[in-house]
């Protein structure tokens, strides 16, 4: 494909902070690898990119950087936001979302107005009722990785708790109601064409089934760039120590994992090392001393990210037990490190993890989850072959995940935008090839 002129629409975008603001700046470092990328991100980005950007990036020279400037009511990932995104009020965040993108929106014309573009990609958020209307701009549309479209399944209710099941009914409802009515993704993806991102299969699925929309599956996240790391050796008598990393919400189910290992014999020898932090910690904490395990419990709480690399390092194994996900960063950077993950079979989790890298319990009901956990916890325990070989192959598996094999793929999805004939803007932007 030839270099092209792309218009990236990337409100999480940076270097130094993980989840959504790490896929959005590893997205368009991938896109810079070959293509020029002017970014169109959140003004509070704006430090750790100016100071962290050039250090962080390989093709710096082909980036550019618009910045929305940042307004009282605009939304941003920590603080009084933070405490609204956990909470009932998650509509009044939607909401400060969707004015950041029509503030963006109009830098976006600026921009098309001042400069020539082949496209235009929108990338974070991630969530698909979030497609703003940059496929108004007469260019051709790409939108994604996209996810949110999946809801909490409704047999896993019963272990999120009475706060955790009431959101997540909420949420079902809601998404289901949006799924059903909300105009603007119908425009944006009948727009796109084809040139749409799918986070997970499942994802691809939903689209399909509920908007008729073709995509292509590319995972949202990237396999950290963690240098060489040699394999954990574990001797007989060492405790296996299992990682678990997130944060402390109902969602995320550490429960889940702590009376899973209540179930292994007491003569066993474990340690969990618990990363993250969150307002069900104390919670948590009291089940671990309930179930009698709390002094096989490290509460390391929230780490800087190499901090957390650190203490993932000192692992044996990886157990993640979110009820609702697309595909976890910190599931990849597990593989990275050479760790095996346990883990339950849906969300990304299902493409991600295979049976070369981990173990994944079916979701059938809470009690079975359970007890499935605690026996994938015992094999790797007591059979450290198979540990080993899992861990060789959790790290040939994270070489798939690498943010360079993305590229191929994304330049197919390009193509598709740029070669699909429905509009007179897309006879300009083919003329400009």
């Amino acid at each position: 494909m030839t270099r092209l002129r792309v218009l990236a629409v990337a409100y999480a975008c940076n270097p130094t902070r993980g989840s959504e603001d790490a896929v959005g700046w590893g997205w368009i470092n991938v896109i810079a690898q070959q293509h020029h990328v002017t970014v169109i991100t959140a003004d509070y980005n704006r430090q750790d990119i100016e100071v962290a950007g050039p250090a962080s990036s390989s093709v710096w020279s082909n980036l550019q950087f618009r910045y929305v400037k940042n307004r009282s009511w605009h939304y941003s990932p920590w603080g009084k936001w933070a405490r609204i995104e956990a909470s009932p009020a998650k509509p009044i965040m939607n909401l400060a979302y969707t004015n950041w993108l029509d503030h963006a929106l109009r830098l976006a014309e600026t921009e098309t107005a001042a400069s020539e573009f082949d496209l235009v990609h929108l990338i974070t958020y991630v969530g698909w009722r979030f497609s703003g209307n940059f496929y108004r701009l007469a260019l051709p549309f790409v939108w994604g990785p996209i996810g949110g479209l999946m809801n909490t399944p409704w047999r896993l209710m019963p272990a999120l708790g009475l706060k955790g099941a009431t959101y997540y009914t909420g949420r079902n409802l809601v998404n289901s109601l949006q799924i059903a009515f909300l105009s603007g993704p119908r425009k944006a993806l009948r727009k796109a064409d084809g040139a749409v991102i799918a986070a997970t299969s499942e994802i691809q699925s939903a689209l399909s089934t509920h908007f008729g929309s073709g995509s292509r599956v590319i995972c949202e996240v990237g396999a950290p760039d963690v240098g060489i790391v040699e394999p954990q050796d574990r001797t007989p008598i060492e405790p296996i120590r299992i990682c678990w990393s997130g944060p402390h919400v109902p969602g995320k189910a550490l429960h889940l994992l702590l009376k899973a290992a209540a179930l292994i014999p007491k003569e066993s020898r474990f340690r969990i090392e618990i990363l993250g932090d969150g307002p069900f910690r104390k919670n948590w904490h009291s089940l671990a001393q309930r179930l009698g395990i709390g002094d096989r419990c490290t509460w390391h709480g929230r780490l800087p990210r190499s901090g957390a690399l650190e203490v993932m390092k000192t692992c044996h194994m990886f157990a993640i037990t979110s009820l609702k996900e697309l595909t976890s960063t910190v599931v990849v950077e597990a593989i990275s490190l050479r760790l095996p993950v346990v883990t339950l079979n849906h969300c990304g989790m299902a493409d991600l993890v295979t049976e070369r890298c981990g173990i994944k319990v079916d979701v059938v009901s809470v009690d079975q989850i359970i007890r499935d956990l605690s026996l994938a916890i015992m094999r790797l325990m007591n059979d450290e072959t198979m540990r080993r070989s899992l861990s060789q192959g959790a790290f040939e598996r994270s070489l798939d995940y690498s943010w360079s094999n993305k590229l191929a793929s994304l330049n197919e999805v390009y193509s598709q935008a740029l070669t699909s004939c429905n509009g007179a803007w897309r006879e300009t932007a083919g003329s400009r090839q």
